[in-house]
């Protein structure tokens, strides 16, 4: 069949609704309660191994496994700033929605301390530490406050701006340190774990920034500045950048370099700053080079064909939207990409599969890393992405083989 954006909007939003916003996550084996039920998960490797094999897997066996659909509230986050973003754009439908997900980020504060902050609704092995069921962590506590700023922008509500605000500041206070005169980061993902990852030190940034703007607090604008400088100063030569510089974290991908260009241009906004227009410059011609394919479909790193990834496609579309007058072909090319994930990645029940490898497609609905991350992307494209995205431009929605 064939739909315009709107009607996809609607659509996915019909989905997402019908699931209370609730889902699985790739990384949420250790919510079953059958692993739970072994004492294999109070080990290291285990953890790691039954992660990774959930997550790869072509075939989804959680129900299997009681592991329970959960809200997320990052997911609450992104799907606040896409029903601002279309209200805005004169879609009525979201409007009542909009309070609703304010509530459902206070019911998700984490618990335990004084600020206004959030974590994932899973516990997950990295390489080196165990992070509890709803441990406040960077990218959870921006991804909310930056909508509740949304929100605050929009409608002027000062209990929005207040947690807006208590969130940046458990950032700040927190997560923000400082090695010497030039060393600087924001731990992640809990507070003892300090490292420089750059995507959590430019969304920090880019808060603090929006958080300077709004409130004029000066305590905010330096860190802005410092972190922003050193991740800015890591960039590589062509325009890319490491995940990380722990030597574990050496790779490029699709949406963390596209977090990184929208939060600098996010950051360089607020603050009405040219500093680092040089820098996005670049990094926005290494994104354009090395992450579309011609047929549509976008990379999820710049030096592999596989696997190609819903949440690649969302970040590709939302960051060609906000950095689209750097070139005139960023809105062509953001419909493209839809394009591409409308014949490749949609159900026609309403969602988005999760990722596309080279012998099979993984169908697996994921309400976070999949469907909040596309809508979020589709009501960018539909608010901001000019005439272009919104009239005669029609995708397919047929199922993908294989």
């Amino acid at each position: 069949m064939t739909t315009d954006l709107k009607q996809t909007v609607l659509s996915l939003l019909a989905y997402c609704r019908a699931n209370d916003w609730a889902g699985y996550e790739p990384y949420d084996v250790l919510n079953s309660r059958v692993y739970n039920a072994l004492p294999l998960l109070n080990f290291r490797i285990p953890r790691l191994v039954l992660t990774q094999a959930l997550k790869r897997s072509p075939i989804n066996v959680r129900g299997l496994l009681l592991v329970p659909k959960t809200q997320n509230p990052k997911a609450m986050g992104l799907f606040l700033s896409a029903f601002l973003k279309l209200a805005r754009a004169g879609v009525t439908e979201v409007q009542e929605l909009i309070p609703q997900m304010i509530e459902r980020l206070v019911a998700l504060r984490s618990q335990g301390t004084s600020y206004w902050c959030w974590g994932y609704n899973f516990p997950w092995q990295t390489r080196t530490v165990l992070v509890p069921r709803w441990a406040p962590n960077l990218v959870c506590t921006a991804f909310a406050a930056d909508a509740l700023l949304d929100a605050y922008e929009q409608r002027g509500e000062p209990r929005c701006l207040e947690m807006a605000v208590s969130a940046a500041g458990y950032i700040l206070e927190q997560l923000y340190w400082t090695d010497g005169p030039s060393r600087c980061g924001l731990a992640y993902p809990l507070p003892t774990v300090r490292n420089q990852v750059h995507n959590a030190n430019l969304l920090a940034a880019a808060l603090f920034a929006r958080i300077y703007k709004q409130t004029g607090e000066e305590r905010f604008l330096a860190p802005a500045l410092r972190v922003a400088r050193y991740s800015v100063a890591s960039q590589h030569e062509d325009g890319g950048w490491d995940y990380g510089e722990a030597s574990t974290q050496r790779w490029i991908d699709n949406f963390h370099t596209g977090f990184n260009l929208s939060a600098l241009r996010s950051l360089s906004r607020s603050l009405g700053t040219a500093e680092f227009d040089p820098s996005l410059r670049r990094g926005f011609d290494f994104y354009r080079a090395h992450f579309f394919r011609p047929d549509g479909s976008v990379k999820y790193y710049h030096r592999q064909a596989y696997p190609l990834d819903s949440h690649c496609v969302a970040q590709s579309i939302i960051t060609l939207t906000d950095l689209q007058d750097l070139d005139p072909g960023n809105i062509p090319l953001a419909n493209a990409v839809l394009d591409w994930a409308m014949r490749h990645m949609w159900d026609e029940r309403g969602f988005f599969y999760y990722r596309k490898l080279r012998s099979c497609t993984i169908r697996t609905s994921y309400m976070r890393w999949t469907q909040a991350w596309m809508f979020l992307a589709l009501a960018v494209l539909f608010a901001d992405g000019g005439s272009a995205a919104t009239e005669g431009v029609a995708v397919s929605g047929a199922r993908a083989a294989g």
